[in-house]
């Protein structure tokens, strides 16, 4: 029978707790090392060798293994991305503002903007007998038929003013030494009173109605008999701008209107008439029965016109494709509400009439005065033309 001391139990018992700790220990360790990097610098040889299974738990650091180690680094550089971006864009965008800055050298300064503003870009509310013209049309025709005394330019600030019609305006300007400026969408607005200026106006002097000591017919260059538009009462800017429109596209000789009780020349009827009103001169009467009384003394023939649905008429009421124009002739034209007065209705020789396509409801039996005057202007020069 063995006897053993009590220091070679000690050491037996150290042995075999050894073989049954080690496996455990190991396994761990290997599993620690399948998620975490060892780092064998950490432990000195005199610490492993005292009690190895501790000193290897400590050799086990909290640190990535190298997939993930990518992996984290990849996510510190996309985190490094946006400086880096919005340093590079900084940089263009100093470059782009500094550039913009040299053209908004009064953007930094609102007061003396302002007060730039003030001085030289509003019209002169003081100035007497000045308008404002509005739209492209409008202000080129004005500034080329010299008509009117242009004073002031004004010219939306921004990509409009680089349309090609707005530089041919403004390059106008500039040959008649008119001032330009340039000014916000806010202004124009308030210049042309909420008008389509198309992002010009135009301070000028103001348009009247002709007038003339003799109403002798003019003679016109092919011998064919002349044909006048003779309005009464038409009291829509809208109407008589597009009324001078097509009488001046058509080839009308003059276009007549009464002064009493008609809208004046104003620049809403320009801009209706895209601008015809500042080639078309339109002669203004105080008595219009007058003036036809004295062309019926020279031979003039004076047609008037009604409704589709007129009553009965003590005048011949003709369609106006039947009638045919022989001698120089004024066409009377009545206004929006009532039409033509009786006192002019009476000196009449004829009526003429537009046919309707179809059955009419009540209440809307007749055209707009402007498209009426349209198709009976085309209709008589037509005859004329057959005529000659």
């Amino acid at each position: 029978m063995w006897v053993l001391s009590v220091a070679h139990q000690q050491k037996l018992l150290l042995v075999w707790t050894r073989r049954f700790q080690s496996p455990v220990s190991i396994s761990r360790v290997g599993a620690q090392v399948s998620s975490y990097h060892v780092t064998p610098t950490v432990l000195s040889p005199e610490d492993s060798s005292k009690n190895p299974v501790t000193k290897r738990r400590r050799r086990v650091q909290h640190m990535p293994v190298e997939s993930d180690g990518r992996q984290e680094q990849s996510k510190s550089w996309k985190k490094d991305i946006p400086l880096l971006h919005k340093q590079t864009q900084r940089r263009a965008d100093d470059s782009r503002v500094s550039s913009e800055l040299r053209k908004l050298c009064l953007e930094d300064f609102p007061a003396e903007r302002d007060r730039t503003v003030r001085q030289k870009s509003t019209p002169d509310s003081k100035a007497e007998n000045l308008e404002i013209v509005f739209g492209v049309a409008p202000c080129l025709l004005a500034l080329t038929q010299g008509r009117r005394k242009a004073c002031k330019l004004f010219v939306k600030d921004g990509e409009a003013s680089h349309r090609a019609s707005v530089i041919m305006v403004c390059e106008e300007a500039h040959r008649r030494g008119v001032q330009i400026h340039r000014v916000s969408k806010k202004d124009l607005d308030k210049m042309s009173s909420g008008g389509v200026h198309q992002g010009l106006c135009l301070q000028a002097s103001r348009l009247s109605y002709l007038t003339e000591n003799s109403d002798s017919a003019p003679k016109r260059k092919d011998n064919s008999v002349p044909l006048w538009l003779v309005l009464e009462g038409i009291q829509d800017p809208m109407n008589l701008g597009a009324i001078l429109r097509s009488a001046y596209f058509l080839g009308v000789d003059r276009v007549a209107s009464s002064l009493r009780h008609s809208c004046p020349l104003s620049p809403v009827v320009s801009k209706a008439s895209s601008g015809i009103m500042e080639v078309f001169g339109v002669y203004g009467y105080e008595n219009l029965e007058d003036m036809l009384r004295l062309k019926l003394a020279q031979g003039w023939q004076v047609v008037g016109t009604v409704g589709a649905e007129a009553g009965e008429s003590q005048l011949p009421v003709t369609q106006c494709s039947d009638y045919r124009m022989t001698r120089p002739t004024l066409l009377l034209m009545g206004g929006e509400g009532d039409g033509l007065s009786q006192r002019l209705l009476a000196l009449c020789h004829t009526l003429l009439t537009i046919p309707a396509g179809r059955k009419l409801f009540p209440g809307i039996e007749s055209l707009n005065v402007s498209v009426a005057t349209g198709i009976l202007l085309h209709s008589l020069l037509l005859s004329r033309r057959a005529t000659r």
